[in-house]
């Protein structure tokens, strides 16, 4: 294919657009803190204007199964979504927007002030209630995003001379939580392996049987769309006097027998040490919890939790937004949903397979198809954008170099239509920019 064909793929610096990567431009040397951070503005806005950069989208309509929505250039497109976060489309559910509305007249839009200063709402212990009767666990609190809550969880209970130690994909507020904390004393241990674990427990009780240890999972990596054996690490965690942290962001309300996620797949409700996760996903708002057993835990975080007692609480309107979520998640209308979301998932997987395109994990609202090269991906996604497609393209540093992928986010309430539609653009996508790859622009 000739590189001045109407693709567009002859402008000047596409070359530079399909290849480095952020992790060049981390911690830029210079001694100017300001100037320094030149060349990766300009490298952002070469890939801006080449459509080949995936982080300047800005919706223009409420985030559904269509969507509009512009990029910097105010570029605009409308067209099918599998970019948003809303698994089972509650944040369109007229009881969801009627309570947000409700909650807005009542309250106001602002909590007005930390929860150790009057600005919690009687909202929040509802939606504690509603968490502790999902997660099987006694005690909840709440934090204004899920975020601060992985964050949080982590700085709040962990020591300096503590011990963590995290699946090698945790997710960045874990990651962040750990290195804040306890420096030199993190261990990654690789994806799912549980036997790792045990081996660095083991270990660490060894030489040190007077500090903490806590380890990490989720119990849906986001990346991969899979899921750790709970139940062996948690037992793991007992015989070595540690403590088990599940995020379960992605699975929580999403998957799972009455919306349990992993964990009730697994038979562990309420039996995991700390059930840490997030609102942004299932439940149609902002914020996060961490859920315990222990009213000492709830009680030390609400004093000694930064990103809880200094930071305002979580907004009215967003908890009244997860409480009516929660609900209809607890509610049979929230097992239609899910079986709805499965069977999407299930049926877009097969026919990524069909069309011999490799997809991770299991049948979920997420559904990550394999692409290789980022150069590559950063074409289709360029590609898609023409075709009308919103979806997540995902490159090194966030996976491994050579192992990006195209992240689908799907909703409950997707048509098959719309699924094969998706299937087909994205497959055709693919083709393309693999022919397209080969190709060294001038």
């Amino acid at each position: 294919m000739s590189i001045n064909s109407p693709t567009g793929y002859s402008d000047e610096g596409m070359e530079t657009a399909l290849s480095g990567s952020t992790a060049d431009f981390v911690m830029p040397p210079g001694n100017n803190i300001i100037t320094r951070l030149d060349n990766y503005y300009r490298w952002v806005e070469l890939r801006e204007r080449l459509e080949t950069w995936q982080y300047a989208r800005i919706q223009e309509s409420r985030p559904g199964p269509v969507i509009t929505a512009r990029d910097s250039y105010n570029r605009k497109t409308e067209g099918l979504n599998f970019a948003s976060q809303d698994y089972l489309g509650l944040s369109a559910h007229p009881e969801v927007i009627n309570a947000a509305g409700e909650a807005l007249l009542r309250y106001g839009p602002h909590s007005a002030g930390s929860p150790a200063a009057i600005g919690q709402t009687d909202l929040v212990g509802q939606l504690e209630d509603k968490l502790s009767e999902l997660t099987g666990m006694e005690h909840v609190i709440i934090y204004p995003t899920g975020w601060a809550a992985g964050f949080g969880s982590i700085t709040g209970l962990m020591n300096a001379n503590d011990h963590i130690i995290m699946d090698a994909l945790s997710h960045s507020c874990l990651v962040a939580g750990a290195g804040a904390v306890v420096g030199k004393n993190i261990y990654k241990f690789p994806h799912l392996r549980h036997d790792a674990v045990s081996q660095i427990l083991k270990e660490i009780r060894a030489a040190d049987a007077r500090n903490g240890i806590l380890v990490v999972t989720e119990g849906l990596f986001s990346m991969n769309a899979d899921t750790p054996d709970i139940k062996a690490l948690q037992e793991i965690c007992h015989e070595y006097n540690a403590s088990l942290l599940v995020d379960v962001a992605h699975d929580l309300g999403a998957l799972g027998p009455g919306g349990t996620g992993q964990i009730g797949i697994q038979g562990m409700k309420g039996k995991v040490d700390l059930v840490m996760g997030s609102f942004s996903k299932t439940f149609a708002s902002g914020g996060g919890f961490l859920a315990t057993n222990s009213a000492a835990v709830k009680e030390y975080m609400k004093m000694y939790s930064g990103s809880y007692i200094f930071s305002n609480a979580i907004s009215p309107v967003q908890t009244a937004s997860a409480l009516h979520a929660a609900g209809i998640i607890i509610s049979r209308e929230g097992e239609i949903l899910r079986d709805r979301l499965y069977e999407l998932s299930s049926h877009m997987r097969n026919s990524f397979t069909a069309r011999s395109c490799q997809c991770s994990g299991i049948p979920a609202a997420l559904v990550p198809v394999m692409i290789g090269r980022e150069r590559k991906a950063r074409i289709i996604h360029r590609l898609l954008r023409q075709k009308k497609l919103a979806a997540l393209i995902v490159e090194f540093p966030v996976v491994p170099l050579g192992e990006a992928r195209i992240r689908l986010q799907l909703m409950a309430t997707h048509t098959i239509d719309q699924i094969n539609l998706a299937v087909d653009r994205i497959s055709e996508s693919i083709e393309e920019a693999e022919e397209l790859s080969q190709i060294t622009f001038r």
